[in-house]
Formats: C-alpha cells, sequence, structure tokens
C-alpha cells in the first residue's frame, strides 16, 4: 500500500508522522519505503542523520533523468537506499528539488513517480512525505499514492485550511487518481488540558470528518529524537509518544494486518 501525508501548511508534523509511522511499520516487521519530496529533506536527514547531505541518486536525479531521453536511465531500486533501521529504507530529497519544477511541470511529468513506485518489488508499504505547498511534487505524491493522511495542528489557520485540503484531494481523485482516498485527519501537536485543541476537534468529529485516535501529543522528546536522528520507536520505545504512534499505526497503516 502507498500512503502520502499531504498538507499544504508547514510545520504541522508530516516528516515526523512520515517517519514514526515509517519505524513502527518496519519494526512490526514490514519492508518499508519512505520518499521525501520536501526539499528541505526533513524525513531523509531524521532517517540518514548528516548521511543524506549530498547522498546519490536521490529524488532529484530521478526526476531530472525523466527530461529527456536517456538510452541508460537507472531503475527505480538504484534511487533506494538502507537507513541504519532494520526493513527501513529512503529514497531521499536534495535541495535540487527546486529548480527543476517548473520544467517537470512544462513537460507533464507528473505521472513519473507513480511509474517508478510501481516498479518497485518486495515493498509492503511505502510512505510519501511532501512540501508544505500544492505544486508539482505534491501533485505527483498525491496521484502515486493510494490513501492520504491530513495532519492537523489544532490550530485556528490549519481548521480554515483543511476544507481546501480536502477538495484538493477529491480534485486529484477525480481528475488524476481514482484510487486516492483519505484515510483520516491525524491529530498532532494536541494538549490535551487546554479547552482550544478539544473543541476544535470536537466539532472536526461533530461535522463527520475522519478523525483518527489517538491524538499525538505534544513532547520535546521529538526534537530530540530528531537531532539524534532516530525515530521515537528506535529512540525511546517505551514512552508515551511512542505508544500512541504505536497506536496510531495500528489505526491506519496496520489495520487489519498481523504483526510478524
Amino acid at each position: 500500500m502507498r500512503w502520502v501525508v499531504f498538507n499544504q501548511k508547514g510545520g504541522v508534523g508530516k516528516s515526523t508522522i512520515v517517519c514514526n509511522l515509517a519505524a513502527v511499520n518496519a519494526q512490526a516487521g514490514r519492508k518499508t519505503l519512505v520518499v521525501d519530496l520536501d526539499t528541505q529533506a526533513n524525513a531523509s536527514h531524521y532517517l540518514l542523520g548528516a548521511d543524506a547531505d549530498d547522498l546519490s541518486p536521490n529524488i532529484a536525479e530521478f526526476f531530472e533523468q525523466t527530461l529527456g531521453f536517456q538510452l541508460f536511465r537507472n531503475e527505480a531500486k538504484e534511487f533506494v537506499h538502507h537507513t541504519r533501521f532494520d526493513r527501513l529504507h529512503v529514497i531521499a530529497s536534495s535541495p535540487a528539488l527546486e529548480p527543476l519544477q517548473g520544467k517537470l511541470e512544462a513537460k507533464y511529468k507528473i505521472y513519473k513517480l507513480r511509474d517508478a513506485l510501481s516498479e518497485l518489488d518486495g515493498y509492503d508499504d511505502i510512505i510519501l512525505d511532501t512540501p508544505p505547498a500544492f505544486h508539482f511534487y505534491t501533485l505527483s505524491a498525491l496521484i502515486a499514492a493510494q490513501k492520504c493522511l491530513i495532519p492537523f495542528d489544532c490550530d485556528d489557520f490549519s481548521r480554515r485550511a483543511l476544507y481546501g485540503l480536502l477538495e484538493s484531494v477529491a480534485e486529484v481523485r477525480e481528475d488524476h487518481n481514482p484510487q486516492l482516498e483519505v484515510a483520516g485527519i491525524v491529530v498532532n501537536q494536541f494538549q490535551a488540558r487546554a479547552r482550544l485543541p478539544q473543541r476544535m476537534v470536537e466539532e472536526l468529529i461533530e461535522e463527520g470528518l475522519p478523525v483518527i485516535e489517538p491524538y499525538i501529543t505534544s513532547s520535546v522528546k521529538v526534537r530530540e529524537s530528531h537531532e539524534a536522528a532516530r525515530p521515537l520507536p528506535y529512540l525511546a520505545p517505551s514512552h508515551k509518544l511512542t505508544e500512541q504512534f504505536e497506536t496510531l499505526h495500528a489505526n491506519t497503516i496496520g489495520r487489519g494486518r498481523p504483526r510478524r
């Protein structure tokens, strides 16, 4: 199954959600691939540490080779790199994505990522991390995916943007990818003792939106895991936040699947 974590707003925890769900998935015995499409390369650094710098071949090089005819092209599997963690792999991002965007849009290469991921054998799940904008790379990810998770950080701006995000997914489904569906809204950076986050989440539920439990709470442990380049299941397996990601995984990617 191919999953995408999508939100046009920055700072909502997309990369954190991607990498921790991927880590839980890998620990459950499933071969997992993370695809990082954000030029900031946060997911790449989270999984690879300093090794993510100047890693080659990367996602930018994949897209670059789609721009012209080449007799010999790298196969999709050649862009995949091992992490330090069993069964967890990554296609790393690069700042070089940014200058390629206009050329890729002009040549309408939005299906190339989907086709490349379809070539990969042996992966139980692929999870795509997207940039904080709706443009070529985000659209490519939504076209390549089957299930979409939308992070929500209990902020009024996020609330206002949420309906537009749902409309964008519906439009991509209608125009490009009939398999795409919203698997749920992931409440992130939740403060259980604060009234505003509670009220916002309650209102989303009352509107019938697919809010997923558990809600991911705020913790300095997340920053520590970023600094250590070790997702929470590896850094702090017994931490409350790790348990939340494990339950979130069980309610999304791992739903109905026995642990190996």
